[in-house]
């Protein structure tokens, strides 16, 4: 859970936010959209009034995004220029290689590529428009939609259980089939090889 040190309020523009994560589930992405196409208006004011992004300033006032990196990118690609932003840290004196280093180690941050390897922190996208389509985060994100496991306050959880599946089911099998992989998702979800991951239900007792 995201702790919000500083509760004043900034307009930013998306463009001009810093993502923490090298990818994103674009099926995800894709769904916020259709959600926000449903909130236009004055239900698209008030849901962006209740969901202020949580950010890092960092050295030379930039923001750096912790959170709702998929929401972010679903807004910016349905024209939403703006957002409203508070500040979790402000890091801002900090040279940028201690910078990374406190962001790391405060879970800030999730420098994965969309094959699961971890970069360095040079290899992170400036902008959010420039998020790496990850299948097996959408795969993540369908199967606790499912019920395959439980939202948890765990950072980046659902990057986990993305390592999880990749490991275990072929990228061109999400990417031919997905509803087929996201059964053999389910059966896997289930199992006791993922006990240690977040939010894990358990096996179906019969």
């Amino acid at each position: 859970m995201v702790h919000i040190a500083d509760p004043v309020v900034h307009p930013v523009a998306i463009d001009a936010l810093r993502p923490t994560q090298i990818t994103v589930g674009m099926r995800e992405v894709m769904a916020k959209r259709t959600a926000w196409r449903l909130k236009q208006g004055e239900k698209g004011g008030d849901f962006l009034g209740r969901h202020m992004i949580p950010v890092i300033l960092g050295p030379k006032g930039r923001y750096y995004v912790i959170d709702h990196h998929h929401l972010l990118r679903a807004l910016l690609e349905e024209g939403v220029e703006n957002v409203l932003v508070t500040v979790v840290a402000k890091l801002e004196r900090l040279e940028i290689d201690a910078f990374w280093v406190v962001m790391d180690n405060r879970g800030w941050m999730h420098p994965f590529d969309d094959r699961g390897r971890r970069r360095g922190y040079k290899h992170l996208p400036t902008r959010i428009n420039d998020l790496v389509d990850d299948p097996f985060r959408s795969l993540a994100g369908e199967l606790r939609v499912l019920g395959g496991f439980a939202k948890d306050t765990t950072p980046f959880s659902e990057f986990l259980w993305a390592d999880f599946l990749r490991r275990r089911i072929k990228r061109k099998r999400v990417e031919i089939d997905f509803e087929e992989a996201l059964q053999e998702a389910a059966v896997l979800a289930k199992s006791e090889d993922a006990a240690y991951l977040p939010g894990w239900c358990g096996p179906t007792v019969r």
